[in-house]
Formats: structure tokens, sequence, C-alpha cells
């Protein structure tokens, strides 16, 4: 058993493939590409642990092509001009097909290195980046690439690779290998979507299973050690911190407290207070806004306590300010009103400030000119009808009255004051 397990069970063909069926159902692209033993140059996108690496040994062998393997992190020009010089040789009777593992991690040299060599044939390129390559990867690449998105593995998909990497080790092992019944499942849902996680758990929990009256025992509790914290996918500043803080967002906006505190939970987890105070904040002005004002100020003082505690008491404070603002009214009047003006401001719409709203200074003879300004306190209800917009723009309406209770009553409230 010198092989890691998760190398040892890396599935041969398509049908063994776990997960991805987007991919490789029966009418899916790329199984189509792959049957038809296609040389075109791909990008493939997605967490690690869903087979990317998998599915290019597939490829290799399908095409007859000796595959090569670079990782970014530590790979060179050097490197690549290297492997070019097997192409047409022994080593590579049957072109080159070059695995390259996280490419974002090559600069715009390094990947524009690699396109004469995809122009004329030498090589079939296959990268593999955990970041949208959209992004990451160099344009001219992109446009000579088709780039398949993986997805996390679920834990129903997961199950069946757990219960053969299992069965290899009960074959395996000079003792007798037995486990309780909740192991695999438990390793399945605690993957998070790797498979390859998942795979390393099993043979930790075998390696580290202690025999008992001549058997080796797996447990749920070690299964749970083994797995603890690894359900998570986070990567700060990369797409799936991004994911989870739109999934927040969007959860708030849509009046979700359940999913709020999911997604919170997601962040608290992973150690990360900055990000979603960040999206709770801007929630609070434009999801809530003038339907209940008083949030962003309930919520800045949630933030504000959950920075001074840390955590793990952080939690409560902001676990109350999600809370609130999901179950809080609802109005983006506040968002509508800032972009149109803006917009506008853009657009080169400004004009001059009007002359009754400039500063009091003086002309050009030292005298202090008139400027005509009616001061609002001075009359009934605190306002007087003048111009405050430039006159390019006077007739303009920016901000409406959201459809809430607290909008509608200043609706109200104004237009009877604005009619005497």
């Amino acid at each position: 058993m010198d092989r890691p397990l998760a190398d040892r069970i890396r599935p041969q063909g398509l049908e063994e493939v776990v997960g991805q069926r987007h991919l490789l159902g029966p009418d899916a692209l790329l199984r189509r590409f792959i049957e038809k033993g296609t040389d075109a140059n791909m990008v493939f996108y997605g967490p690690s642990g869903t087979g990317k690496t998998t599915i290019a040994n597939i490829i290799a062998r399908r095409t007859h092509r000796t595959l090569y393997r670079l990782n970014a992190t530590t790979a060179s020009l050097q490197d690549i001009k290297d492997i070019m010089a097997d192409v047409g040789t022994l080593m590579a009777p049957g072109g080159v097909l070059l695995y390259l593992d996280e490419i974002q991690y090559f600069n715009k040299k390094q990947q524009q290195s690699l396109l004469e060599f995809m122009e004329n044939g030498a090589i079939t390129l296959i990268a593999s980046t955990t970041e949208n390559p959209y992004f990451y990867v160099y344009g001219a690449l992109l446009s000579r690439s088709t780039v398949f998105e993986f997805k996390p593995v679920s834990a129903a998909d997961v199950l069946p690779a757990v219960g053969r990497a299992l069965g290899i080790l009960q074959k395996e092992s000079p003792l007798p290998l037995q486990w309780e019944e909740g192991v695999p499942d438990h390793i399945a849902h605690a993957c998070g979507g790797d498979v390859r996680k998942a795979m390393n758990a099993v043979e930790l929990l075998y390696e580290a299973a202690l025999p008992v009256d001549g058997t080796l025992t797996l447990t749920v509790a070690d299964a749970e050690q083994v797995a603890q914290r690894s359900a998570m996918r986070y990567d700060r500043g990369g797409d799936a911190m991004y994911d989870l803080a739109s999934a927040l967002m969007k959860s708030l906006r849509g009046s979700d407290p359940d999913a709020a505190l999911h997604y919170l939970a997601r962040f608290l987890e992973a150690g990360d207070l900055i990000t979603p105070c960040r999206r709770l904040l801007c929630s609070a002005s434009e999801d809530i806004g003038m339907a209940y004002p008083q949030a962003i100020a309930i919520v800045k003082a949630c933030v504000d306590t959950a920075m001074q505690l840390g955590l793990p008491e952080a939690q409560l404070p902001l676990a109350q300010a999600a809370v609130l603002l999901a179950t809080a009214p609802k109005s983006n009047s506040v968002v509508s009103a800032i972009g149109a003006a803006w917009s506008d401001v853009k657009r080169g719409r400004t004009g001059s400030v009007p002359r009754e709203l400039q500063n009091v200074h003086a002309d050009t003879t030292g005298q202090e000119r008139e400027q005509g300004y009616l001061y609002p306190h001075d009359f009934p209800g605190h306002w007087v009808r003048q111009q405050y917009l430039p006159d390019e723009l006077k007739d303009v309406v920016y901000y409406r009255y959201g459809d809430n209770k607290t909008e509608q009553a200043a609706r109200v409230f104004w237009e009877n004051i604005k009619k005497s």
C-alpha cells in the first residue's frame, strides 16, 4: 500500500467518475469530446477533489497522448521548454497532453509562452484552476480553450466511493476490518464535496484504528475527529468567499432569516468577521433603507460589538443583526435614487449651482453680492418653495417613496405641507 488510497481508487473510465453528471452525462459536451478522442484545449475550473486530474488522465489514455503534469506554483518556463523538446520523439510519439494545475499562479508572460505550442498543435493543454478563469487566465489563452466548470460532489455521490475505499482497505488489511454503521455516511457528508478529502479521511481512520480482540473497528467518534471542519470550503479572497457573501446578502434581501443565519455561520466557522460585517452594513442601507432607517444604527452597533468581542461571542450580535435585517421591511428607494443621480453626473448632466444656493462671497469689486436664498425655517412647516437643482435638471425626480409604512407616512407629511 505504498500509493495513497486516493490514487489507488482513482477512476480509470468515465463510468467510475464520481459526480459531474452535467459534464459527463450521456449527452454532455465534455463526454462527447472525450469519447471522440478530442485534441481540444480545455480549462477545468472548480474546487479541489472534484475530478479534474482524473478526467485529464482519462483523456490522455483515450487519445494515446503522453501525459505531462506541471503545477504552476512551482513550474517555470524551462519546464515547459523541456516538455516541448519531447514532442515528436519516442518520449511522446502520439503528441503531448500537458496538464497544468493551478494555472492562475502563472503570470501573463508564462501563460503567453504556451500560445505558440497550442497554435501549432504541438501540445494539447488542459489547465485547471480553483479560481474563476475569466479573472485569472490570460484572455488569448482562454479564447483558444473551452472552459468546463466542475462542481462540488454531493454526499450521495461520494458515498459509493467511500464504500469502495473501505472495501479496498478491507481486502488489504492483515487484520479483519469493520466499521460502525454511520462511518461512511459521516465521511461522505463531512468532506465538503471533495472526493480526495473523503479518501484521505478513510485512509487516516484505518491507519489510526487500534485492534481490539484481533479486529480493527472504524468508529463514528474517530470519523468526526478526522473530518472535523472539513465540510466547509472557504478561501479568503477566493470564489468561495464571494459566493458566501453573495448568498448572505441575497438571503437578507429575500427576508429569509434561516438562510441568512446559515451563511453567517459559515463565515463564523471560517473565522471571517470582516466579510459578513460588510455585507450586514451594506444591506441595512441597500435593502432596508428608508423602510426602517434605524436599522443601520442598530446594525452598526451590532458590528462594533462583534468586533470588540471577537469570536466566539461575536456570533450573538451578528446573528441579531442578520435576523433584524432579514425580518425588517424592505425598500430599495435609496439605491434607485442615488443610482439615478450618479448616472446623470457621470453623463455630464450637472449645470451650475443655483445662485440662491451658492456660498456667499464677494464680486470683483469686493462687494458682497445679493444671494436671494430663502431660509426654510422662517416659513410655516419649515418649508418654502425654491429651486435647488441646477436649471438643466430642475424638474428631475430621483427619489421616489417606497411602498412601506415609513416612507408612505413621510410622503403624506410632505404632500400636506407642500400643497398649502
